[in-house]
């Protein structure tokens, strides 16, 4: 079936979206496709953009990049095999869902993580973020770096949530990711992972009882809509991260990679100033919306999921973990 979906997705990218190069010569602008799965209003799509016009600047018009927002060209999955395959040349996306291809990301998908946003940037900005961005390229994934995600909360459809406790028997959508499934489990709630691009109609039809997500998708996405209640519990910090595949990237010229390296740092500060003005703006509105926001008890859901802990003990992932939380205790 997935075979299946892919080959349906080819067949719907327009031809030049398979090529670097548009069709009027070798000597014309470079041309680097990008799909993802957010609405243009987005704060992390209006970074892309950022992205792509601070590369055509930098290369005076010889290098530029077409974005296909909204899942035009399939979820992240779908995406992230288009790229292996050649047929897609990069892609922004949450590192919970490239711990499927990339297992050193799962680290991101633990709860409770970072002590704070300087921590959060300390750790993506320094040695272990850039160790994690090299780990996908033996999978054809090159990371050029990361974009802010905020941080993840729970919404729910009928039942407030406070505490644990009151996740237990409620269904809870995740991404397709393992450390989700386990996080949402182990503090009582039941994961369901949900495609994003159904998750609207799930919860309007009652499929699941609650999602979790950062404030600018739960408004973007139009979820307070079907959602009475949020829960500022703030579980998982998890970054974006911008990928472009390693069939691309080998064949730019060092001054090509000059270029997009560039334009990537300075989309990465640009879109850290967007996504803190979104965020509260989000909050705002869904307020007004009639969204009911709950102050959840952190330390709660903190001492709920030391299990996920104590199951990594002896493993490579809690060597990751030690070090992210020896750059905390630094600061």
């Amino acid at each position: 079936m997935r075979c299946y979906r892919l080959l349906c997705l080819l067949l719907l990218i327009p031809l030049t979206a398979l090529y670097g190069c548009n069709d009027k010569g070798q000597d014309e602008t470079y041309v680097i496709r990008l799909g993802h799965q957010l609405d243009i209003n987005h704060p992390v799509h209006k970074g892309l953009v950022f992205l792509k016009e601070e590369l055509e600047r930098n290369s005076e018009g010889k290098m530029s990049i077409v974005i296909y927002p909204s899942s035009q060209v399939g979820d992240e999955r779908e995406v992230l095999e288009l790229i292996q395959i050649g047929s897609m040349g990069m892609t922004k996306v949450s590192a919970s869902a490239l711990e499927t291809f990339v297992p050193e990301m799962k680290v991101f998908s633990l709860p409770y993580l970072f002590n704070d946003k300087a921590h959060y940037w300390k750790t993506l900005n320094g040695e272990v973020g850039k160790a994690l961005l090299a780990a996908g390229e033996q999978y054809r994934f090159k990371g050029l770096g990361y974009f802010d995600a905020g941080s993840r909360s729970f919404y729910t459809t009928k039942k407030p949530v406070q505490s644990p406790d009151d996740l237990k028997g409620q269904k809870i959508r995740v991404m397709n990711s393992q450390t989700a499934v386990s996080m949402v489990n182990t503090m009582g709630g039941s994961a369901t992972p949900v495609s994003w691009g159904e998750l609207y109609t799930s919860l309007q039809q009652g499929v699941v009882d609650g999602a979790e997500n950062n404030l600018p998708s739960f408004y973007f996405s139009k979820h307070y809509e079907v959602s009475q209640y949020l829960i500022l519990d703030e579980h998982t910090s998890i970054p974006d991260v911008i990928i472009v595949g390693t069939h691309v990237w080998d064949q730019l010229s060092a001054t090509q990679k000059t270029w997009l390296q560039d334009a990537m740092k300075a989309a990465t500060e640009y879109q850290k100033e967007m996504w803190a003005q979104s965020t509260e703006k989000s909050l705002e509105i869904v307020k007004e919306a009639g969204v009911q926001v709950i102050a959840a008890d952190k330390e709660q859901f903190q001492q709920s999921v030391a299990p996920i802990y104590e199951g990594l003990r002896g493993s490579e992932l809690e060597r990751l973990v030690q070090q992210i939380k020896a750059l905390g205790e630094k600061m």
